[in-house]
């Protein structure tokens, strides 16, 4: 969730000392892209999973403060619910054992994790929404202690100036009210993090959007919440509605929505940070002490706190990033499209098929994203949550077609290529990238598995769906455990 913030009251005057020092950072950053004063050498990789904590019967467990404790390794942390946690790996080189290594970090570190986390009670899944979840679960006292999130709460329903309505059609439909961000803590997501040059962002962030809808129809991981059958991927839906701070008038009016695919295509990551300053008021304006300009003038790195932590409110499916790293400055694009889940080496293959599709694609002389408008990649994001494997996508010069023919025919292959190109292992992969064809020949992903087990625990017997839900959430943590990929898993 970015940034830990302490509790506060904000005033007008905080809310144009925020605007002003975001100004100012920008202005910095502009000059700092003009200087090249970015560390663009190696390229980096980064990992971040969210995770759900449940008890024996499958059900939410409540104790992230104690199972943290348990854990006792930094690399483990808190979030927004506290039947969340969240695990952010050290970054890797993309080079030949690069996604082997995080694979291996991940597998490693959930494995003791979950020993321990057994012992306070409860056990560690990996799904994009936990299928057990319920209206009651979904309160103000659900969120977790730290500050950030009560203040963050705060500020939302502050400008929103009414409760969230969850409105979501899918095979089934959900109506539910909220008078808390707490809805958003059922979404549980992965992200990757691909560090690049400031002369190479714009083209890897446009090949993100345009990766987006594939990545989400192969890997949807969230078909229920609240006990409804919903999209493949509800996650979306959920997420963009619930951290909406626009009430219905504002939307009419076409105010962005601070869960934003966006709506152009780009030629500098300065259009990103300056569109956040341009479109968003601040929802946690917290200024710091350090002036960017001064910092820069004596040829230090400036931390940029406001732009940062401003952009940290504005939730982009691809989000640009500016860090510093031992006194170094860099860039790279946060892509956080997909669910968690279901094991580890589906992750992994997920990560494959990001990294080498979006390198092949930043690699074209006739970029996709000239071929295509910013309207069709968002719609085939959308088409994608809703349908999942299932989904229809539009492809330049292809038109209209299975996602998954798409993926076997056209972007495998492209992926392979980008995987060369970074310096991945070959037989790392085609391991990796044999487990998204295989997807796509079994039409199987995590939705698919969930959507499948309940329907045949339905008609085995007399289950309600709740129970039905139970025990899939049950089978689903010890396949998820055996690490085995999804589409291997059993339905009876």
């Amino acid at each position: 969730m970015g940034k830990d913030v302490e509790s506060t009251e904000f005033t007008r005057a905080d809310r144009q000392r925020f605007r002003q020092k975001v100004r100012r950072c920008l202005d910095v950053f502009a000059q700092m892209l003009a200087e090249s004063r970015f560390d663009a050498g190696r390229p980096m990789a980064g990992l971040e999973i969210e995770l759900n904590l449940v008890d024996g019967d499958g059900d939410p467990s409540m104790r992230n403060a104690e199972v943290l404790a348990a854990i006792s390794d930094p690399a483990f942390q808190t979030e927004l619910g506290r039947f969340n946690i969240e695990i952010n790996l050290p970054p890797q080189p993309l080079g030949p054992h690069g996604l082997r290594a995080f694979e291996e970090l991940v597998r490693d570190d959930l494995n003791e994790a979950e020993q321990k986390a057994r012992r306070a009670g409860s056990r560690i899944v990996m799904v994009g929404i936990l299928p057990t979840l319920q209206r009651k679960h979904i309160s103000l006292d659900v969120l977790s202690t730290n500050p950030r999130y009560k203040l963050l709460n705060e500020q939302v329903f502050a400008a929103r100036g009414e409760d969230l309505e969850i409105n979501i059609g899918g095979r089934e439909r959900l109506v539910a009210h909220a008078d808390s961000i707490a809805p958003e803590s059922a979404c549980t997501s992965v992200q990757y993090h691909l560090q690049t040059a400031p002369e190479d962002f714009a083209k890897y962030w446009n090949a993100s959007q345009v990766a987006a809808g594939i990545q989400v129809a192969l890997g949807a991981n969230a078909p229920y919440l609240f006990g409804k059958q919903l999209w493949a991927e509800t996650r979306i839906a959920l997420f963009e509605q619930a951290t909406d701070t626009r009430p219905d008038e504002l939307k009419a009016q076409g105010v962005r929505p601070r869960v934003w695919f966006g709506d152009r295509w780009i030629t500098s990551i300065f259009d990103l940070f300056e569109e956040n300053a341009q479109y968003f008021p601040a929802l946690l304006p917290l200024t710091d002490e350090e002036d960017p300009v001064e910092v820069l003038a004596r040829g230090d790195t400036p931390e940029l706190h406001e732009l940062r932590l401003h952009n940290g409110t504005v939730y982009r499916w691809n989000r640009p990033i500016y860090d510093v790293v031992h006194g170094r400055p860099h860039l790279r694009v946060e892509n956080r499209v997909l669910p968690a889940g279901p094991s580890v080496v589906d992750t992994m293959a997920n990560g494959a098929l990001y990294f080498g599709l979006v390198r092949a694609l930043a690699d074209q002389d006739r970029p996709v994203w000239t071929q295509m408008s910013f309207a069709a990649a968002e719609d085939n994001f959308h088409a994608a949550a809703r349908n999942g494997i299932d989904a229809r996508v539009y492809w330049p010069n292809v038109g209209e077609v299975p996602v998954t023919e798409l993926v076997l025919r056209r972007l495998l292959p492209m992926a392979h290529r980008g995987l060369d190109a970074w310096g991945v292992d070959p037989a790392d992969r085609d391991r990796l990238l044999g487990v998204i064809e295989q997807r796509c020949i079994t039409g199987r992903n995590g939705a698919t598995w969930q959507v499948e087990t309940v329907k045949s625990l339905e008609a085995a017997g007399s289950v309600s769906r709740e129970q039905a839900l139970r025990e899939m959430v049950r089978r689903y943590a010890e396949f998820m455990h055996s690490n085995e990929p999804v589409h291997t898993w059993p339905v009876d």
